[in-house]
């Protein structure tokens, strides 16, 4: 789209938006600061640098074989500048423990270092952005009974303990290298297939182990805890030791940081909804965005109905700074970085869509109980142009427009990718 059609359309939207009471200008500065986590493991279907060729476990599945997935640090580091500069807005990256890189150094994860991990620092300073960070407690042999901190035998747990607390460790280095609080996030894959005899058991061991963990106190300036839960995985499908009631109960006791991930509920459940919610009892939330299809099968983010809500539940509630954004899909059946492009633009977008809304407007009529202006005003906003809004943002940042980004995607395909066997 020619630039001068660009700025005619905006123009003309903000007009529109400005007859209900809503700056554009002031949303696309608001847009332009709000950071989005985008996961590292998309890149390279969750593979790691570990120096081991196993496969997945512990209910983390990629599926599909598309072209050109990144084999070393270099390759996903690449990979994610090109991303980069196909999504504006302000960026960090999420990284696993099996991202380190040791020079061809065997390194459990029980002795994992911040060492391991300054090519990562130095390439976020370079870009501006900054780190977040998971412990990797699925696809080693000691999890291969399912069982990780909840585990019935201490050596197990104690493995275990050390890795998290190391990677808090290293976490807290992130947040002091790059100047911005690292989110590390704790999930487990604990859990049973089939009927469970003793359910308190394990979640004692689990709540005696993050205990452990969390004894060392660090400052919220550069670290913060979180702890994610699960519905149910593969390999867990009758039982799940953390599970949402658990790790709430915990956040709240222990003044952690609570994970939300879109797909780990039951599925008439959505996470939105429970935004609100929470915010009144723990004081930060991270929110792990995906797009669950009958399961937690993490495909890429479409603006659906409920990216919306979850973007409408920050703004409408002014979380922006208690809320942490991430993104947490991996999809190998299409491109790689048109995955990463289309979730995070889409993530923009929702967030755009939810600035534009006239908030303080449809809650005075809502308080006043003039249902019918509220609905009214809902539904109008639907055929609202922030489109225009959006090529504007994209325009004036200096990112693609519209459909822009796949062309350069596919260059990027045919020049750089191909070559990966």
């Amino acid at each position: 789209m020619k630039k001068e059609n660009i700025i005619k359309s905006y123009d003309m939207a903000k007009e529109m938006y400005k007859g209900i009471g809503v700056d554009t200008e002031e949303v696309i500065k608001k847009l332009n600061d709000i950071p989005i986590s985008i996961h590292c493991w998309q890149g390279d279907d969750v593979s790691g640098f570990e120096n081991s060729e196993g496969d997945l476990t512990g209910g983390i599945q990629s599926t599909g074989n598309y072209m050109g997935k990144a084999r070393t640090p270099e390759e996903l580091r690449g990979d994610l500048e090109k991303a980069f500069s196909l999504i504006p807005g302000k960026k960090r990256l999420n990284l696993h423990a099996i991202y380190l890189e040791t020079d061809g150094e065997k390194i459990e994860r029980n002795e994992i270092e911040p060492k391991h991990f300054k090519k990562w620092v130095e390439w976020a300073k370079k870009n501006d952005i900054g780190l977040d960070f998971n412990p990797t407690l699925f696809s080693h042999e000691y999890a291969d009974d399912g069982m990780t901190l909840s585990h019935p035998d201490k050596k197990i747990r104690d493995f275990w303990i050390e890795h998290v607390k190391r990677c808090r460790k290293i976490s807290e280095y992130f947040g002091k290298e790059l100047g911005t609080p690292c989110v590390n996030n704790i999930w487990i894959p604990d859990g049973f297939k089939d009927i469970t005899v003793d359910k308190l058991g394990p979640r004692k061991r689990l709540e005696e182990s993050l205990d452990e963990i969390l004894e060392e106190k660090m400052d919220p300036k550069y670290h913060l805890d979180a702890v994610e839960s699960k519905l149910f995985g593969i390999g867990s499908e009758s039982y799940v030791v953390g599970s949402h009631e658990f790790y709430m109960g915990y956040a709240m006791k222990n003044k952690t940081v609570l994970c939300l991930d879109a797909g780990h509920f039951h599925p008439t459940e959505v996470i939105s909804n429970k935004i609100s919610a929470i915010s009144l009892f723990v004081s930060d939330i991270l929110l792990h965005v995906s797009r669950p299809v009958r399961w937690d099968s993490d495909h890429v983010i479409v603006l659906d109905e409920e990216l919306q809500e979850i973007a409408k539940e920050i703004i409408r509630n002014k979380l922006l700074d208690r809320v942490h954004i991430g993104l947490d899909f991996f999809d190998a059946s299409i491109n790689r970085i048109a995955s990463w492009s289309i979730g995070t633009r889409n993530m923009l977008k929702a967030l755009l869509i939810a600035l534009l809304e006239p908030t303080t407007t449809l809650a005075e009529a809502e308080r006043g109980f003039d249902f019918t202006t509220r609905l009214a005003m809902l539904e109008e906003l639907k055929s609202y142009p922030w489109q225009a809004v959006w090529d504007y943002f994209c325009e004036n940042n200096g990112y693609p427009v519209g459909l822009e980004w796949l062309d350069e995607v596919r260059d990027y395909e045919n020049n750089v990718l191909i070559n990966r066997k």
